[in-house]
């Protein structure tokens, strides 16, 4: 385990091109020998780390968009916005090595996918539950899942991988963000 740690600080400090199996070794503690045994080579590292940590985001991801279906949709979406600004700095940086990873290699956009699947699919699924209930008009919920994505994961992702002081009151932030999509951009009567 302390090398798949290793591996992910110097992924997340260098980038894979600059991670060589002889600094994640002395990162570790270990033998580059070691890893050569473990591992057979630096990607097969790499990506045995990428998957353990995709998975732990994964299941946080899971848990922090998973419903009991009697929540409203008020309720859902502001809890959901707060468990992904409050997720770890471990976690903003799996993210942040999954994009930097696109950055460098388009084609590699698997950690990224997974990452946004789980979460549209949550979304997509508790807007359909809603439509079901009669809590909300017929509309598309993957349409209505991607807005809420891009308003409540993207924005505070931005933020955390950025290091953006937030310059306002969360609460106030997402306060402000239901009350747009729920009021609308129209002027009241």
């Amino acid at each position: 385990m302390k090398i798949i740690m290793a591996t992910f600080e110097i992924l997340q400090d260098e980038g894979f091109a600059k991670a060589t199996t002889k600094k994640i070794a002395a990162k570790a503690g270990v033998n580059e020998v070691t890893i050569f045994r473990n591992f057979k080579n630096k990607n097969n590292l790499v990506e045995t780390t990428k998957d353990y940590y995709r998975q732990v985001l994964i299941q946080k991801l899971n848990d922090i968009f998973n419903f009991a279906g009697d929540e409203t949709i008020e309720e859902y979406l502001k809890i959901s916005f707060f468990g992904v600004l409050n997720l770890s700095e471990e976690d903003i940086s799996v993210i942040r090595v999954a994009m930097e990873e696109v950055r460098e290699d388009p084609e590699k956009k698997v950690l990224v996918s997974d990452i946004t699947d789980v979460i549209l699919n949550k979304l997509e699924e508790f807007f359909k539950l809603k439509i079901e209930q009669g809590t909300i008009r017929e509309v598309n919920p993957k349409s209505l899942a991607i807005m809420c994505f891009g308003m409540l994961f993207q924005s505070v992702i931005l933020w955390k991988i950025y290091n953006h002081d937030l310059e306002f009151e969360t609460n106030y932030y997402a306060d402000d963000l239901l009350n747009i999509m729920f009021e609308g951009l129209n002027p009241k009567d």
